[in-house]
């Protein structure tokens, strides 16, 4: 069995439906090391959170890249919009910070072809309106889905999404919409291959350096209650 077929496979299994509830037991221990260590220190209030799934979980050294914002970081695993809203209560709400920066999506289209843009723009949606209803105020900001080399199969879903939540949002208050996914893209349409690691999925040092500079005009000043750049 060739190395390509191989890396099929093991993709195939990382991102089946099947494995969904398997994963919420790795989410479930990610989930209580945040608790252990809020609890050793717990983050000050009004921080920038940073929320989604692996893509923030792997920016390790987040802070770095934004020096002087007071950031939390709370990625994890390969979640997706529904276990983003599962530990909404242990991940989100407890901060009070005052901007809630997102990146989720790619895992969702993962787990299953058969899962559609409308599906994951509902779950979007469903999450938004959750951080509304407990923090009325809250800026938000979405970073777009990202096209990965390993996932080319799924990027017309996810960049049909990524417009419907950009409309979503220019129509809400306080919000912004970070395109990184036109960002990642070669001459020809196709993920850049080398932002990436060598599993085509997560980003290397490159890739995060495009994130950074799209990212950072949406960020909050640290001395102000608003961020400085919405879309509405």
């Amino acid at each position: 069995m060739n190395k390509i077929v191989v890396q099929a496979i093991v993709l195939s299994i990382l991102f089946s439906g099947g494995l969904n509830q398997a994963y919420g037991q790795t989410f479930a221990t990610e989930i209580s090391a945040f608790k252990k260590q809020d609890s050793a220190s717990f983050p000050p209030k009004g921080a920038i959170l940073f929320v989604g799934s692996s893509s923030f979980r792997f920016w390790t050294d987040l802070n770095h890249y934004f020096p002087g914002y007071p950031i939390i970081n709370r990625g994890f695993g390969g979640s997706s919009f529904p276990d983003v809203i599962r530990y909404a209560d242990d991940i989100i709400f407890p901060y009070q910070p005052k901007q809630i920066v997102i990146y989720c999506g790619d895992n969702d289209f993962s787990f299953s072809d058969t899962v559609s843009s409308q599906t994951v723009f509902n779950r979007f949606k469903q999450l938004f309106q959750l951080i509304r209803k407990n923090m009325p105020g809250e800026n938000i900001v979405f970073v777009s889905i990202k096209p990965s080399p390993s996932l080319v199969r799924q990027m017309a879903r996810e960049e049909e999404t990524n417009g419907w939540i950009k409309q979503f949002l220019s129509e809400q208050k306080n919000t912004g919409f970070v395109d990184v996914y036109h960002a990642m893209l070669d001459a020809s349409g196709k993920p850049i291959s080398e932002i990436f690691k060598a599993d085509s999925l997560h980003m290397n040092e490159k890739g995060y350096a495009i994130w950074q500079k799209l990212i950072k005009p949406y960020l909050a000043d640290p001395d102000s209650k608003v961020n400085r750049h919405t879309l509405n």
